[in-house]
């Protein structure tokens, strides 16, 4: 979306302030379909964080994580440019990928379609 949509900026303005991961939303971004539940931004990159600092090869990119970039973070009065995946999974046919939830960060702006809830796919 060139002008994101004001209701959707409105969710992630609600779940940044509650500070809540318990908001589940559908959105279509690039084709792709990602179902799962937001997260403000904060608790998202500590999780991604721990997640990272297990490893080896990605453990010094925690810290980027962490700490966040200088400059770019909004201010209290400014809208959410992000929306922040937890649990998250990119849907394909009747797949859910991965199966355990992962998490995406999502700019507002490329969202083209969206609903609220969890899409959960049953092999029948």
């Amino acid at each position: 979306m060139s002008n994101p949509d004001e209701l959707l900026v409105a969710i992630a303005a609600a779940v940044e302030s509650e500070r809540s991961n318990q908001m589940s939303l559908t959105v279509v971004v690039g084709g792709a379909v990602i179902t799962g539940r937001l997260a403000p931004e904060a608790v998202w990159r500590e999780r991604v964080a721990e997640v990272l600092k297990d490893s080896d090869r990605l453990g010094p990119f925690s810290d980027v994580l962490a700490r966040g970039p200088r400059g770019n973070r909004p201010g209290r009065d400014e809208a959410p440019k992000h929306l922040h995946f937890h649990l998250a999974r990119i849907l394909q046919g009747s797949l859910g990928i991965p199966e355990t939830g992962g998490m995406y960060r999502v700019a507002i702006k490329d969202v083209s379609a969206w609903t609220v809830g969890d899409l959960i796919h049953f092999d029948h």
